[in-house]
């Protein structure tokens, strides 16, 4: 027996093929005349860009942790306070609330995110560029021009250098260090989206040394912040240069980081061919952990795109995904919207990939940041709100400062609630028992005593803000604020209350279960239409085009109305959508459609959810995949027609069509639960599933043929039958009973291994 369930886990796995391929790569026949279609490249740490400035090969160089980080000028003032704001509401007198909390954001260039520099190449006697080819493999792009040079260049993936290889190469090269403008005329000012002009920062422009076959660029920023490019190469033979890039950041105060020279040296002396082989083995391993095959070409490729610029940028060690991460605009400008930390969707949007794609570590590095920064928060939450617990500003800088902005959301007493959200996911999905005593409680208490110490009980006994809002409705306007909990704020506070009381019954801590269960009957119902669509709050329906789609969270993503809950939830989701597609995406960004398509999966609308995916994808990403923004093809999916660069839009596009495929959010794992009937083929390995169990799954004909599952952790779960009759190819340390429900449950030791195929004939 143990000889037949080894061949026929062999013949699976023989059978299975993990899937980035060289289709999924980017070719192009010339290199981007512009960086935001330049081919990226990242660690989490550095990135660059690789493109085309007149004649010059130039390569866009970026760190995460440069940032200038001085207090935003202004905002904090006596009248910095939760108390002073709602006094204001109350008395109708908004204008200063305006003027003092949500104007600096836009008429200050700083804090925000700053670029690094550039390396460029004389290229104007090289010839046209006869390919430019992006490996998604091995995150290795090179370029080739008419005269035969062969440029190889990437980012390392675990050490902080970029490397570039020129082949076929006769003459000597010799890089040229571009240094940001940080002096010169002030053209723009006060132009969050488009970005202020470096300048403004007023720095001393820095300098630039070059010794022999080195050069390093060393520049001073704020407050005795600093940060140094070095670029260093040599001859490897008649036809072969090599060479290494840097950057190294210090703050004051802070652990000296090794500088990028010493950096520098120490790779050119290791070499590329080592560090070339040490990067493809991290990347190997990356795509090692899940993989899809859609019959869509189209959207099947925009994954794999996603998945390599979260690889990327996503990693532990490094900050986490800002508005651009890694490739910070380099057009002489400030990166829109500064860059930072924006929690009112961008940096939840970002995340939301990365569980049931089996990239848990690189998650990780989120709350890493979250609790690196905990200290700060809670400052904020003393200072701000005057409240114990543990509130998070909704724009922040590198260190988790407040920024202001529309306070509606940058200074949103739920902001933490969100967040709450991804400790609760990374546990759900990893069953990391040490992460849920010692970080996901922890957090998500912090936050349920905050919530239950800023809200009081109405008339009716149900708890309540004293105003409550949702991102960007009634913009920053007095109207902005409700009188009620709208369903945004609703949604965020329940759910911290059910989880918490979840995670403190997981713990065995039964008083505390009790006690945030009590706080959790006492928030109300959502505010619904008669026509059971979710509304902006009880005094206003949804009635206007929006890009955010708050109202609709209890939803999408906390999972509070659920599709598995029967016909009344049912019809509130399916109402609500039609509603939002009904008044149409006039004021739509391209991260519109990658969340609707996340809602319309959990509507097991697969054809929605396609056609959403498939719309972000034509229309608002450029050539190299980044999210754009706006409509790119002007076809009426969005009157926003500008094109800044930001990153959630990408990521909750993978999110979705990993949500189409695998959905465990109801206490049950589901396979291919939202695709369009057309999609005969279709298969995926090791998705994984609340529960921390790894899924693959294959379909022909379409009918499902074979499902695996893989226990990680061991422990029970349900699996929602795909098929009316099967046959067990291989049972290993799992018990199943057919609950005759249409579900089999399932009780498993650590590595449990289930495979079922399909009894009908196919």
């Amino acid at each position: 027996m143990k000889k037949i369930i080894a061949v026929a886990f062999f013949v699976l796995l023989c059978g299975t093929v993990f899937g980035q391929s060289a289709k999924h790569d980017l070719h192009f026949d010339a290199l981007a005349k512009r960086w935001d279609e330049a081919i990226p490249l990242g660690n989490g740490m550095l990135g660059a860009l690789v493109w085309q400035k007149e004649d010059h090969l130039r390569l866009s160089l970026d760190r995460a942790d440069l940032w200038d980080i001085r207090p935003m000028k202004g905002l904090h003032r006596k009248e910095f306070s939760y108390q002073w704001v709602m006094d204001q509401i109350r008395k109708k007198d908004y204008a200063p609330v305006q003027q003092y909390l949500d104007a600096p954001y836009d008429s200050e260039p700083a804090p925000s995110k700053i670029p690094g520099g550039a390396l460029e190449f004389d290229t104007k006697n090289w010839g046209d560029v006869q390919s430019v080819h992006l490996y998604l493999k091995n995150a290795l792009c090179e370029v080739k021009w008419a005269n035969g040079i062969i440029l190889k260049t990437l980012v390392h993936a675990t050490t902080p250098v970029g490397w570039f290889r020129f082949e076929n190469i006769k003459a000597d090269l010799v890089p040229q260090l571009i240094a940001p403008k940080y002096q010169g005329k002030v053209n723009i000012s006060g132009d969050p989206v488009g970005g202020d002009d470096l300048s403004r920062l007023g720095y001393s422009q820095g300098t630039i040394k070059q010794q022999g076959n080195s050069i390093t660029y060393k520049q001073k920023g704020w407050g005795g912040f600093t940060y140094e490019i070095n670029v260093e190469w040599k001859k490897i033979n008649a036809t072969t240069i090599e060479g290494v890039w840097s950057i190294s950041s210090q703050y004051p105060g802070q652990k000296i980081n090794a500088a990028a020279s010493v950096i520098s040296k120490r790779a050119l002396e290791r070499g590329y061919t080592a560090d070339y082989a040490s990067h493809g083995a991290w990347w190997k391993n990356f795509w090692s952990k899940s993989a899809i095959h859609v019959p869509d070409p189209l959207l099947e490729k925009q994954w794999y795109l996603e998945q390599y610029k979260f690889g990327s940028a996503a990693r532990q060690g490094a900050p986490p995904i800002s508005l651009q991460a890694v490739w910070t605009a380099d057009n002489g400008r400030l990166p829109p919207w500064k860059g930072d930390f924006h929690n009112d969707l961008n940096t939840q949007l970002s995340y939301w990939p990365s569980y049931s794609s089996n990239h848990l570590d690189e998650g990780m590095a989120f709350l890493d940041f979250q609790d690196k920064n905990k200290a700060n928060y809670q400052r904020y939450t003393k200072l701000y709100f005057d409240k114990n617990g543990l509130a998070v500003p909704g724009v922040t800088t590198l260190d988790g400062t407040e920024m202001g902005g529309w306070i509606q959301y940058s200074l949103s007493p739920t902001v933490s609630c969100w967040l709450a959200q991804h400790y609760y996911l990374q546990w759900r999905y990893s069953m990391d028992r040490k992460f849920l005593q010692q970080r996901a409680y922890p957090w998500i208490k912090s936050t349920a005593t905050f919530i239950e110490n800023l809200t009081t009980k109405d008339e009716s006994g149900h708890r309540k803000l004293p105003y409550s809002s949702s991102p960007e409705i009634n913009d920053n306007d007095i109207t902005a604020w409700f009188p009620q909990n709208t369903n945004y704020d609703l949604a965020l506070m329940k759910f911290t209350f059910k989880a918490a009381a979840e995670l403190a019954g997981e713990l065995g801590l039964k008083n505390e279960a009790a006690h945030w269960n009590k706080i959790l009957v006492e928030f109300g119902d959502f505010a619904v239409t008669a026509n059971h669509e979710l509304m902006f709050a009880p005094t206003m329906a949804y009635n206007q085009s929006h890009r955010h789609f708050s109202n609709m969270l209890a939803i999408h993503p906390l999972g509070l109305i659920k599709w598995e809950d029967g016909a009344k939830s049912q019809s509130i989701i399916k109402n609500s959508i039609h509603l939002l597609d009904s008044i149409g995406p006039d004021y739509w960004c391209g991260y519109s459609y990658s969340w609707l398509a996340n809602m319309k999966a959990r509507a097991k609308d697969g054809t929605g959810a396609a056609n959403d995916l498939t719309i972000f994808a034509k229309a608002f990403c450029s050539i190299n995949s980044f999210h754009l923004n706006g409509d790119q093809t002007k076809s009426g999916y969005s009157k926003f027609q500008y094109r800044p660069f930001t990153l959630e839009g990408n990521f909750a596009f993978a999110a979705g069509l990993q949500e189409m495929l695998l959905q465990s959010y109801a206490g049950f794992i589901e396979v291919l639960p939202a695709v369009p009937p057309g999609w005969a083929a279709i298969s995926f390995e090791n998705l994984r599933a609340e529960g921390a169990f790894l899924v693959s799954v294959k379909q022909t004909g379409g009918q499902i043929s074979e499902v695996k599952i893989v226990s990680e952790k061991g422990g029970n779960t349900k699996l929602k039958l795909p098929f009316k009759t099967w046959n067990t190819l291989v049972k290993k340390d799992v018990k199943v009973k057919d609950t005759g429900d249409g579900f089999i449950s399932l009780s498993c030791k650590p590595g449990a291994i289930l495979v079922l195929k399909n009894g009908n004939k196919l």
